[in-house]
């Protein structure tokens, strides 16, 4: 359960990854070429971006996400999550399979992720997002879209004032531009190096350690141990509840606070849309 709730809906703007997952869970990883018999196996939409627009709606914000998918899909996702209070989903269709990705799931609650891009947005595509971006309190941004997408959609960002979240996964070096429009970088500890001397803040993940402020030098402890069954979609649930909670205006440490806290709970389910949490309204 959340807390009481009793602030303005903020918007959030998230350009991102959205394809399949396949989850499938296993007694314990490959070792060579075996083959290895899952447990059971799970389909469900999901992608960084995706999952952060998820993530950000249920904090009871506005959240406006654009992706690209197979035409043939667009039907599904948007019925799919047609329910889903707040989040407005603008989706380019291409003649290509969506993105997918395997998730493995281990006992000890571990995984191993591989990633096909599929359907991807191009630059052209943001023209049709802009309004969205312009009226966003926050944009979310991840590395799941190429670097000619995201260059132009925080040109469009810095034109209009809009500041810039990003997570830095999958890391790859970054273009000085961008950097400098990026108001906060959420890495984790391996993402960092591809940050090199980014100028804005950043809020490294430390995962059951909490978060590491950069500027201050604090360490945001992690939430109460949780039982944790499935970390996918932990990252992502942290930004979107980040997002949200920066732009009502919550100092840094108290945002992140509230991410651990939610990035916990998400843990504690299997799978990711079922465990993303809500915010309870007032």
């Amino acid at each position: 359960m959340g807390e009481n709730v009793e602030k303005k809906r903020v918007k959030i703007a998230v350009v991102g990854m959205v394809g399949k997952s396949v989850f499938m869970e296993v007694e314990r990883f490959h070792e060579g070429g075996e083959t290895v018999m899952a447990r059971s196996c799970h389909e469900d939409w999901g992608g960084k971006g995706f999952n952060q627009a998820v993530a950000a709606a249920r904090q009871n914000a506005d959240v406006a996400f654009l992706g690209a998918c197979a035409e043939r899909d667009r039907a599904d996702i948007l019925s799919d999550l047609a329910g889903e209070a707040g989040l407005s989903l603008k989706l380019v269709g291409r003649d290509i399979n969506s993105a997918l990705a395997t998730i493995i799931t281990d006992t000890a609650g571990a995984t191993q992720v591989t990633c096909c891009a599929g359907a991807e947005l191009e630059p052209a595509d943001v023209d049709a997002f802009v309004d969205e971006i312009a009226s966003a309190d926050i944009l979310l941004l991840s590395n799941e879209v190429p670097e000619s997408v995201n260059l132009r959609v925080s040109e469009i960002a810095e034109q209009r004032g809009v500041r810039i979240v990003m997570n830095p996964a999958p890391s790859r070096p970054l273009p000085d531009v961008l950097k400098r429009r990026v108001s906060l970088f959420t890495p984790n500890e391996f993402e960092t190096a591809g940050l090199g001397d980014a100028p804005g803040e950043v809020v490294t993940t430390l995962g059951e350690k909490g978060c590491r402020i950069r500027s201050t030098g604090e360490v945001v402890p992690p939430a109460p141990s949780v039982k944790a069954v499935d970390a996918t979609g932990a990252g992502d649930t942290f930004n979107g509840v980040l997002a949200v909670r920066i732009a009502e205006g919550a100092p840094l440490a108290e945002a992140c606070r509230a991410a651990n806290d939610a990035a916990a709970k998400e843990v504690s389910v299997r799978y990711v849309l079922p465990a993303i949490p809500y915010r309870r309204k007032s």
